[in-house]
């Protein structure tokens, strides 16, 4: 568990100086909204993970395998991608080179999503199921920490100092979860999965019935079950309700997302909060309110059930989102702010709690880590793909338009939400005995 608090640290560090303290920085410094907006798309990286997922599933990599593993081996490649791109973006100007900027951004975006894939199949397999739980409680907890760290700290270190330290203190601070990887055991066996006896047998019906050679017949058995086996068990598992459940999936954290994207430059920017007081409110303040939250909708969702806590949530996110709709008129005032904030931020974590817990329930046994992959994949790509596009709304409409329309975007999942609890029954025949939980769960559940 102390490992998980460290590693979990170690993933949430690099979410946000590539999100939304990037863009406090870039707002900082002059750079235009539309061009923030499409530093967004950096983002999109953790939400396209599934496509190398396998490779670090099933890689070895050449000497660090030897060292340390194939487990901790990855994490620690992952990490000094992360350290060495938050270095060079430390020392990047963002108003003369935002391109090279976003090259080193994209790095440190894409080793972090890599670290997730690799800490998540750590955590699976370094202790028994019944211990699986509380490792990953502990991993959420020093994810939001990190998140934390990331948001206020480096914010609070910009505002006393400059970006440029911020940003070496933050890829020096890799550095925690560097010493975890070379200090914690790998572990002693790798626990297959069902998906991994039905590669097996893919491969030899391959052989058997085609004709095909060994290595041929191998590589059919893995991309079976890597890639055609979860989809094929999701879509014959729930029919015609699989395409209402994705598109579930794919809108449920628009609002939320698309908002969020240009809520620094808003604080900043538009209203005139110097860097501490944004740091205060919305990192400080906001990180008790999201537990707070949290807690709350681990709770109404034992009391009233995950789907109906699912509507609530969509509710609570959209009407949260019109709040900044009136904020937005009105002269700055950091009592005004901090209550938005709390209101926004126990919504995100009320719906993030019930949408981890309504997948989780619909992940099958055979294929947790992948299809979890894929429903998290979903739930975040079309946010931050719209999300890009904020910047430019801004820009021509202005800030109340702008979260007005983010509002907006949140009925889709309101009226799905509906469906899904009239088709609850049903739903409930069809899922699989066994449900699971990856790491990105941690940064649904932290409200990254």
């Amino acid at each position: 568990m102390i490992a998980l608090l460290f590693l979990g640290f170690s993933a949430g560090l690099p979410f946000l100086l590539v999100f939304s303290t990037l863009n406090a920085r870039l707002a900082d410094v002059g750079v235009e909204t539309a061009t923030i907006g499409f530093f967004s798309w950096l983002g999109i990286t953790y939400s396209i993970k599934v496509f190398w997922a396998p490779v670090v599933d099933r890689l070895k990599l050449p000497i660090l395998d030897r060292l340390l593993g194939k487990r901790r081996g990855w994490i620690l490649l992952a990490q000094a991608g992360i350290a060495t791109g938050l270095y060079l973006m430390a020392h990047v100007d963002a108003t003369l080179a935002p391109e090279t900027l976003a090259l080193c951004g994209l790095l440190v975006a894409f080793s972090s999503a890599t670290q997730d894939v690799a800490i998540d199949a750590y955590r699976i397999e370094i202790a028994e199921e019944r211990l699986q739980a509380a490792l990953a409680a502990t991993y959420i907890f020093g994810y939001r920490l990190a998140l934390l760290v990331a948001g206020a700290g480096a914010l609070y270190l910009a505002e006393f100092w400059s970006w440029q330290v911020s940003y070496e203190v933050m890829a020096a601070l890799v550095g925690i979860g560097v010493l975890t990887v070379l200090i914690v055991r790998e572990p002693a066996v790798n626990h297959f999965s069902a998906a991994q006896d039905i590669a097996l047998k893919v491969e030899q019906e391959a052989a058997r019935r085609a004709h095909l050679g060994p290595g041929l017949a191998r590589l059919t058995g893995w991309f079976y079950a890597a890639v055609a086996g979860p989809f094929l068990d999701f879509f014959q598992r729930y029919k015609e309700l699989s395409i209402a459940i994705l598109v579930m999936v794919a809108v449920y954290r628009i609002s939320d997302i698309a908002m969020g994207v240009m809520a620094n430059p808003f604080y900043l920017d538009f209203m005139g909060f110097s860097k501490t007081q944004v740091a205060d409110v919305t990192k400080i303040f906001g990180f008790f309110m999201t537990i707070a939250g949290s807690l709350a909708g681990g709770v109404l969702v034992v009391r009233y059930g995950t789907r109906k806590v699912l509507l609530l949530g969509a509710v609570m996110t959209a009407a949260t989102n019109l709040l900044f709709v009136l904020l937005a008129q009105y002269p700055p005032n950091l009592m005004t702010l901090a209550a938005v904030v709390s209101a926004d931020n126990l919504s995100g974590g009320i719906a993030n709690v019930a949408l981890i817990a309504w997948l989780s329930s619909m992940t099958s046994a055979s294929f947790t880590a992948t299809q979890y992959a894929l429903f998290s994949s979903l739930m975040t790509l079309p946010g931050k793909f719209l999300g890009g596009f904020s910047g430019m709304v801004v820009a021509g409409f202005g800030y109340g338009e702008f979260f007005l329309v983010a509002g907006l975007m949140g009925i889709p999942a309101i009226l799905l939400a509906l469906f899904i609890i009239r088709q609850g029954d049903r739903l409930d025949a069809l899922a699989p005995d066994h449900s699971g939980i990856s790491g990105v769960d941690a940064r649904q559940a932290a409200g990254g």
